[in-house]
């Protein structure tokens, strides 16, 4: 299963919040919809006996479309209610680079199953 780490929204995750997700790179893309996702806190690097199994995730929907056409409900849920367009554009390219005109992969996902076998 393909690990997808949240290390900066891991919160929204335990709460079931966060139902879609923006990622920079071609890779991403070759997700479809029913593919199941273990959802990390951080994975670069980190040993698999040390990984934070936050959740399983499955995926609903995979589509590109540029950054800056997110909307105010679509902030909320990846996870940052309260915060703007403007200012979730800003935070998602100092984290990943970019700019706001170019194409992300929007991922769309539900929850499958959560592993608790994890230390938290």
């Amino acid at each position: 299963m393909r690990l997808m780490a949240f290390a900066g929204l891991s919160d929204p995750i335990r709460a079931q919040t966060k139902t879609v997700t923006r990622r920079r790179g071609r890779r991403w893309a070759r997700l479809r919809p029913g593919d199941l996702v273990q959802a990390v806190e951080r994975g670069q690097f980190v040993p698999a006996a040390q990984l934070r199994r936050l959740a399983v995730l499955r995926v609903i929907a995979v589509r590109q479309e540029r950054l800056d056409a997110i909307t105010p409900e679509e902030v909320e849920r990846e996870g940052c209610a309260g915060m703007d367009v403007p200012g979730f554009i800003a935070m998602f390219c100092a984290a990943f680079g970019g700019r706001p005109e170019d194409d992300v992969i929007r991922i769309e996902f539900t929850y499958a199953a959560h592993d608790t076998g994890s230390p938290p």
